[in-house]
């Protein structure tokens, strides 16, 4: 069974566009979506709504920056934190240029940093190399869960 992708975006444009693009490419995943940072806190820490989900981690964490409730930072800082959680790939994936919003995320462990395209091709092809890296190509940390590859 492979693991999933979780999406976590509050902006609905945005949200659409990188299910467009995941879809194009052509991921067995499943893509869970939450839209905002507590709602991604809750599930991975199966609590709240999403105490009865499966147990493991997702196989990627696409987070936005800018989120309501709990900040994308605070996502990532809280992950890092968490002995359980902290192996999982965490990729930003955010309209924010600012030099200080990518130190920090830096700084708190994120595995990538992405700057959306603006024009929708180039989106699709970035979010497509994404999820196939992260969800099929990366090697997780020894000890971590792995979907089996079938041969």
């Amino acid at each position: 069974m492979l693991k999933p992708i979780l999406l976590v975006e509050d902006d609905k444009r945005d949200l659409e566009l990188t299910l467009i693009a995941l879809e194009r490419s052509q991921l067995a995943n499943e893509v869970v979506v939450l839209r905002d940072g507590a709602q991604a806190l809750d599930y991975l820490r199966r609590e709240g709504e999403h105490a009865e989900r499966g147990v493991g981690n997702p196989a990627v964490i696409l987070l936005d920056l800018k989120l309501p409730k709990v900040t994308g930072l605070e996502v990532l800082m809280a992950v890092r934190a968490d002995p359980v959680l902290r192996s999982i790939p965490i990729v930003m994936l955010t309209s924010s240029q600012e030099e200080s919003d990518v130190v920090k995320s830096y700084e708190q462990g994120v595995n990538a940093y992405v700057v959306k395209p603006v024009i929708f091709e180039q989106f699709v092809s970035a979010i497509a190399d994404l999820g196939v890296f992260w969800a099929v190509l990366n090697e997780p940390p020894p000890g971590s869960l792995k979907a089996r590859r079938h041969e």
